[in-house]
């Protein structure tokens, strides 16, 4: 069965505990925020908050930028940039892979603020990270090769009841070098789906135009190389049509996977 024949579920609101995805945007920006919590197993400052406009509320994590250990691979720009800049291009390819995501100021200062996705327990991840026609999951490998990805666990995938896969922690990504490391690579070397092609082919022509929204909220995250580099890869996804092969010197696997 070809992946663009399985059958998931869209965004709902159930995903966010009853907070529509579009609406949860705005909330983002404009709620208050509550620090209820910490993820201590996250390797960099994860808390997960509250965020009420007084009419609204939903659950969220917030990663502030003071709470970033420095990378030396990644020298310029903030991990929190490059977690909402993932989610822009994720709403940019249209499949809405990661969860609404703002950069905002917060309790410790300026950070990314994500809705927390109400998954479902009872799914297998996996198993579920094995699976060949699945249709969120190879939209996620897709999304991952052009952010280029270095950390696709296991962990990160975030499926709902309602049949809609996200992924979460896209801190390391949109480096210059390719670098793309995922559990996911069952597909490499064959055929990108018409689906996947066709929204490459949109995102390549917004990144193109630099006057594009896309193009200007980018630039506010990226730097200039890494805006080349992903506007490189989106060309020859396009250009050879596949599914990408793993780099022979870099490992191709994140550790632990799980």
């Amino acid at each position: 069965m070809n992946a663009d024949d399985t059958t998931e579920g869209g965004p709902a609101p159930a995903d966010f505990g009853g907070i529509d995805p579009a609406e949860g945007i705005d909330l983002l920006r404009e709620g208050a925020l509550t620090v209820e919590g910490r993820l201590a197993d996250a390797s960099n400052a994860t808390l997960y908050c509250r965020i009420s406009d007084g009419s609204r509320a939903a659950v969220c994590v917030y990663k502030p930028v003071a709470g970033e250990r420095p990378l030396w691979d990644f020298p310029d720009g903030t991990l929190a940039g490059r977690e909402v800049s993932a989610h822009a291009v994720s709403e940019a390819l249209g499949w809405s892979v990661v969860p609404p995501t703002v950069f905002r100021d917060g309790p410790y200062g300026e950070g990314m603020v994500q809705l927390w996705v109400h998954g479902d327990p009872t799914v297998d991840l996996v198993a579920l990270s094995r699976e060949t026609d699945h249709r969120g999951l190879r939209r996620m490998a897709v999304l991952d090769a052009v952010i280029n990805n270095s950390d696709r666990k296991i962990g990160h995938l975030l499926p709902t009841p309602g049949g809609h896969l996200y992924g979460c922690d896209h801190g390391v990504s949109f480096a210059e070098d390719y670098k793309l490391r995922t559990v996911l690579w069952q597909w490499q070397g064959l055929p990108l789906t018409e689906e996947a092609v066709e929204a490459l082919t949109r995102l390549r022509s917004r990144l193109r135009d630099s006057d594009d929204p896309l193009s200007v909220a980018l630039a506010g995250y990226l730097t200039g190389p890494e805006l080349y580099a992903l506007r490189s890869r989106v060309d020859l996804l396009v250009h050879h049509g596949i599914h990408p092969y793993p780099a022979p010197d870099w490992p191709s696997v994140p550790w632990p996977p799980v």
